[in-house]
């Protein structure tokens, strides 16, 4: 009975790709109802065509697109993003479609709009709703894997301890293989301690053993290749976690390079597809904000003129991606003046800032102009703020992973500023605040979390305490 969701998991994937055909139909017609105001079967038929031709290429790609595999001891947000970006390749091959077929004129762009975000929420609404049913399950101890750990050092402790206290990812530590100088971290522990190697092979047929879990140092490779040999014909899934603590990286993916099996430390998540995919929404995002923001640019600009002399724009010297000096531009909110040599921030009651800058920047609406440097490719709508050239000077020595922001593009907003750290860096822990942030979002990047950004700061974002 606790293996039942495990043991059935290729009907469950069937069901699930059947339930994602499900919510496509339903996003369509409520995209319909939404811009029609009627159901399709009452609109240009294409539609309905298009409809049932982007659910067969759903239940045919989402698999190739690791829709439907185990998540499990993954992070959420992820998986939610992969399949905002599946969804999306989807319609555009159904738009492509359309024109193979001389229809493409027939088919509205508004009905397919509404039905790309009714898609999101519907496939999303129910991923969330199965996920919280599992982590539920696996709370009361239903739906676990069974897993022995080789090694306990220091990986393999830290590796114990994150499977008891994320029970939600439902794996129960079974067995622990520990040498005999780890042997008392076990004394009085409620868990089975597998002394010999030789042993484990036995254990994992008797016990029912889903994963192992090998935790050894790069170190112990023959001892690696030996556990390999003893379960050569154990079905169980095999995971090496190397000790990778005290190493800072963006991202840990193994790779195949030059034929040898290579880890990245320092490309950002937001590289490969999913950076082309962030690269089209950012101009295409840009392009639109910029047509519609341009009589509030109009007005502010007037604005500008009126309130103090000077150009309206104000262009600063930045680092952009991998370190390429961008220029950024602002609408100008202060009284022109010149440098003494080194870049002073602007403070509380700055006497520079103008009465029109002081809304201007405490709005944020002096970041507007950067939509060009988005449109120019300088830039993202979402990333790391970029800081003044001499600031990198003196940060980049004195925190760790500061240069690192500059893998990604800088934005317009970003996971830090959402989270309250704008305005004024006085102070170096001020700073250390903002540049976590910033490499927790290079770290964690999704297209979710991107638009889950730029909703925060639509909503709260362009203002706060720390703005002026």
């Amino acid at each position: 009975m606790r293996d039942i969701l495990i043991d059935n998991s290729p009907r469950l994937e069937l069901s699930m790709r059947m339930v994602d055909v499900l919510a496509i139909i339903g996003a369509a017609h409520l995209a319909g109802i939404l811009h029609f105001a009627q159901l399709l079967d009452s609109v240009a038929p294409i539609h309905t065509v298009l409809m049932y031709f982007c659910c067969a290429l759903a239940f045919f790609l989402f698999p190739r697109f690791g829709m439907y595999g185990s998540w499990r001891g993954r992070p959420m947000l992820t998986m939610l993003g992969q399949l905002s970006a599946s969804w999306a390749v989807v319609l555009l091959i159904g738009l492509f479609f359309s024109f193979l077929i001389h229809h493409a004129g027939n088919v509205s762009r508004v009905w397919m709009f509404y039905w790309y975000f009714a898609g999101v929420v519907l496939l999303v609404c129910y991923r969330l709703l199965l996920y919280s049913t599992l982590r539920l399950l696996r709370r009361k101890g239903l739906n676990n894997k069974r897993v022995v750990i080789v090694g306990y050092g220091h990986t393999g402790q830290e590796m114990h301890r994150r499977a008891q206290q994320q029970d939600w990812y439902g794996y129960d530590v079974s067995a622990i293989h520990a040498d005999d100088q780890d042997a008392h971290l076990l004394q009085g522990a409620a868990i089975a301690r597998i002394a010999n190697l030789e042993e484990i092979p036995e254990y994992v047929q008797e016990n029912h053993i889903h994963e192992i879990w090998i935790t050894l140092p790069l170190a112990a490779s023959p001892k690696m290749a030996q556990l390999q040999y003893l379960l050569r014909n154990a079905l169980v899934d095999i995971r090496w976690v190397p000790d990778t603590i005290g190493i800072q990286m963006l991202s840990n993916r193994m790779i195949d390079f030059l034929g040898v099996t290579a880890i990245d430390l320092n490309c950002p998540v937001s590289s490969g597809v999913g950076g082309l995919f962030k690269e089209i929404f950012d101009r295409v995002f840009a392009l639109v904000a910029l047509i519609l923001l341009l009589p509030l640019f109009l007005i502010i600009s007037i604005g500008i003129k009126i309130s103090s002399p000077g150009p309206v724009f104000f262009k600063q010297p930045r680092l952009g991606l991998n370190g390429k000096k961008i220029a950024v531009y602002k609408f100008r909110s202060m009284k022109v003046h010149q440098e003494c040599g080194t870049v002073t921030q602007a403070s509380r009651n700055d006497p520079r800032i103008t009465r029109l800058g002081q809304f201007l920047r405490k709005t944020s609406l002096d970041e507007l102009p950067q939509f060009v440097n988005v449109l120019m490719g300088d830039m993202s709508v979402v990333g790391p703020r970029p800081h003044a050239l001499q600031h990198n000077d003196k940060y980049k020595d004195l925190l760790e992973m500061y240069m690192l922001r500059h893998r990604v593009k800088p934005g317009i907003t970003g996971w830090a500023q959402i989270h309250g750290h704008r305005g004024e860096t006085d102070t170096i822990e001020k700073m250390r605040n903002r540049v976590q942030f910033d490499i927790y979002y290079i770290k964690n990047w999704s297209f979710i979390m991107d638009i889950k950004i730029i909703v925060w700061t639509t909503f709260k974002g362009w203002t706060g305490n720390n703005a002026y």
